[in-house]
């Protein structure tokens, strides 16, 4: 059972990535997207009908992490207490500037502009850090309580994540934007989306190649995940080369979802390790709530998966065309 709602938590957290990383990447692309203020709002427009919808999935992350493994979140959050306090600060800036942005026809959108772009891309920095050390391992001390050090927190590992995670986010919002889209917006974004697959591909090559030696006895999992990585970034550039937009789409969206699968794989059965006391080790089974618990939150937690996951895909059987000049902008 713990197993099972360890892949749960995973799947949940890869879906949230692979659906709000065109968020996010559309928003700190949003000043080079749109040369005036209607193609920025038809940018913005071709996430809209997705936008809250793509946020359910962390909701639905935390509620799993909280409920089925209580023993584990406040460590690993106090563990990186600024990288949550500032991941929370960006996401916050970020929903609310999107949302408030054209809200009053007359009001000036520089001030809106900048806290989506600048929203975004603290955001997206502060998962990349944040998942490059958990692929560390956060340190404890002897008795499992987070060691009291911010700067290694900025691991140059980790700073590498932090860079690659805009990588990743760029490239799936401009091939995103290929297929949803203004048509005016279309030839830019995948210059945009050429643009970046060198800096992810680099991210991808030099954090295996450094990451097979930083975190040793890797299990076969965390070759799988990463081999699926790299294949779904061949399937990407071979899309944007045809101009297959519609096939390099999905394969963006899963190559931003694979961090997530790593962390889970390489972090799994031992979360957390203490530097001063080889003996102690928080596993995902001692995290874990009691069994009765965990049952409870079954009869809840599956037909709010297959909720979750039907509704995601009415949304996008829905508004899989393009944006244009008569489409309903949400934003």
């Amino acid at each position: 059972m713990v197993t099972i709602w360890w892949c749960v938590l995973g799947l949940l957290l890869g879906g949230y990535f692979a659906l709000a990383g065109y968020d996010y990447g559309v928003g700190f692309l949003l000043p080079g997207l749109g040369r005036d203020e209607p193609q920025q709002r038809r940018a913005l427009g071709a996430l809209g009908p997705f936008f809250l919808a793509n946020e359910v999935w962390l909701i639905a992350a935390v509620g799993v992490l909280f409920g089925a493994f209580p023993h584990l979140e406040g460590r690993v959050f106090a563990g990186a207490y600024v990288l949550v306090v500032t991941l929370l600060l960006g996401l916050v800036a970020f929903t609310a500037s999107v949302q408030l942005r054209s809200r009053r026809p007359e009001a000036r959108r520089g001030p809106w502009t900048f806290g989506i772009t600048a929203g975004a891309l603290v955001t997206t920095v502060s998962w990349g850090l944040f998942l490059g050390n958990l692929v560390l391992g956060l340190p404890v001390d002897s008795r499992g309580n987070p060691v009291d050090d911010v700067l290694a927190l900025f691991d140059p590992y980790a700073v590498l994540w932090g860079l690659g995670f805009v990588a990743l986010f760029g490239l799936q919002a401009a091939v995103f934007l290929t297929v949803r889209g203004p048509a005016e917006l279309a030839g830019r974004a995948a210059r945009f989306a050429r643009s970046f697959t060198a800096p992810a591909g680099t991210f991808l090559v030099v954090a295996t190649a450094w990451g097979a030696l930083a975190v040793p006895g890797a299990s076969w999992l965390a070759i799988v995940v990463t081999a699926v990585a790299l294949a779904a970034f061949g399937v990407v550039l071979f899309g944007l080369r045809t101009r297959r937009f519609r096939l390099a789409l999905p394969a963006a969206m899963l190559l931003s979802a694979t961090p997530a699968l790593l962390v889970g794989v390489l972090r799994f059965p031992t979360v957390l390790v203490s530097t001063s006391d080889p003996s102690y080790a928080l596993t995902v089974q001692d995290a874990a709530t009691a069994p009765e618990t965990a049952a409870l939150l079954g009869w809840f937690a599956v037909p709010a998966l297959v909720v979750l996951v039907v509704v995601q895909w009415l949304t996008w059987r829905a508004n899989r065309g393009p944006v244009d000049r008569q489409s309903l902008l949400h934003f």
